[in-house]
């Protein structure tokens, strides 16, 4: 362990914060946090009762650092770089969702957690990657538009087809930059590996995996999995977690371009900085707050 990061330990504990890091962050940042997880298991975090903490550091992008102010609002919630934002996030502006749902106002506005708090507010219901299918399926309305997401939503789509979907037009950068003929050459290097895919690829990929789920899914199906050795189409910050949670398995990136430059943003001195100093408090304004919170807690509900 590195000096930067017993500190950070030892402080934490003295300012009785707790850290929660996406497993999209490099691995020294995960290796310090209390909990890693996906966008939903972090979001439970947060909302967890039993977390006596009164500070929460995020290491993650900003609008899961905003998600768990929305969820914790009795608690400061930091974020060590306040300018690692989210690409796809930035794609939907709440004023044209509101205008799109007013074309079709017998839809309901179904939001992916990577989203703004702005556009969460506008929103019906919150989902994540690991529960869009079952929330979509369930919903009374037959037409949803799906915000901001098209490669999730075409997903979705396809599981739930008695439903109309209307996509947004965003993406996941990161995730597209995984193509089809890297995953080729990948599977040609390793033959006897299993290809875990996240729903934000584009079709061409996901057409090739073996096993389509969220970070937190795909951890799940690894762990339980016989097979030995897994190419993972998704970011590769996931790969630490892997490699940690199944040391006697292998794991291979598609590509070393699958590396999201905003969750890299995330260092042990800016960690320490926050710590030390509670810079970079997240804050939402308290009317919009009230009505994101309540699309996230429909999503927690179910």
């Amino acid at each position: 362990m590195t000096d930067l990061a017993a500190r950070i330990l030892k402080l934490k504990k003295e300012k009785n914060a707790l850290i929660l890091a996406h497993v999209y962050t490099p691995p020294e940042i995960q290796d310090v946090a209390d909990f890693t997880g996906d966008s939903l298991g972090l979001s439970r975090k947060s909302a967890d009762a039993s977390v006596t903490q009164d500070k929460i550091i995020f290491c993650g992008v900003y609008f899961m650092a905003e998600t768990a102010a929305l969820l914790s609002p009795q608690k400061k919630v930091f974020i060590p770089e306040p300018q690692a934002g989210c690409p796809m996030a930035d794609m939907a502006d709440a004023d044209e969702v509101l205008r799109l749902k007013a074309e079709h106002p017998d839809a309901a506005v179904v939001t992916y957690v990577n989203s703004t708090v702005a556009v969460k507010a506008v929103s019906d219901i919150c989902v994540t990657s690991s529960n869009a299918v079952e929330i979509v399926r369930g919903l009374p309305q037959r037409k949803i538009i799906f915000v901001p997401d098209k490669s999730l939503g075409a997903y979705v789509a396809a599981q739930v087809p008695d439903k109309e979907i209307i996509l947004w037009p965003g993406f996941c950068p990161t995730h597209h930059r995984i193509l089809a003929e890297f995953l080729l050459r990948a599977k040609a290097e390793h033959p006897n590996a299993l290809v875990l895919a996240h729903p934000e690829n584009n079709k061409n990929i996901l057409d090739k995996a073996d096993f389509i789920g969220s970070t937190g899914q795909m951890q799940k199906y690894a762990a339980e999995s016989s097979a030995e050795e897994f190419i993972v189409a998704s970011e590769n910050g996931l790969l630490h977690r892997l490699r940690a949670d199944n040391p006697g398995k292998k794991f291979y990136p598609v590509t070393p371009l699958a590396v999201c430059p905003n969750m890299r943003k995330n260092t042990l001195e800016k960690l320490l900085d926050v710590l030390e100093n509670e810079t970079n408090l997240v804050t939402v304004d308290a009317q919009t707050a009230d009505k994101a919170r309540l699309a996230i807690q429909r999503m927690l509900g179910i």
